[in-house]
């Protein structure tokens, strides 16, 4: 069903096992028949449940993708990571400097001014940025 990788994480100055399951990408009924369900475009390629009342995708019928359940979640050892680094959410520079070396940051939804502050504050800490790819417009 699902395969296992392990990787060694820090974790607060210890080291952690943690087993992370690869899971298939749930993708919308016919999202291959309609560019606007992102035949073209992969941002575009959501998870939407079915609605319909014969839809045989809804009722789990043999040969469909698969659908999310309760069962595909992250083990409570996985969660909280990304990339394999805790994480931590950032909305000001105060903040930032509380945070502990080995942890990532992930800035949350702030200004473009803010947010170009916190980035330089963290390079001069030497803090790992998770999703600065949505901070300046792409550069990085």
């Amino acid at each position: 069903m699902a395969e296992t990788k392990i990787q060694s994480v820090p974790l607060k100055g210890k080291k952690k096992t943690i087993t992370k399951r690869s899971k298939p990408k749930f993708l919308r009924t016919d999202w291959h028949k309609k560019i606007r369900l992102g035949k073209g475009v992969k941002k575009n390629q959501k998870w939407h449940g079915a609605k319909g009342r014969q839809n045989k995708f809804r009722l789990g019928r043999k040969g469909r993708a698969q659908r999310p359940k309760v069962g595909w979640g992250a083990t409570n050892d996985t969660k909280g990571f990304v990339d394999g680094v805790e994480t931590i959410r950032v909305e000001n520079v105060k903040m930032l400097e509380s945070v502990q070396k080995g942890f990532g940051v992930i800035v949350g939804s702030v200004g473009k001014k803010k947010r170009l502050e916190i980035i330089a504050k963290a390079e001069e800490l030497k803090l790992k940025i998770l999703n600065r790819y949505l901070q300046t417009g792409g550069k990085k």
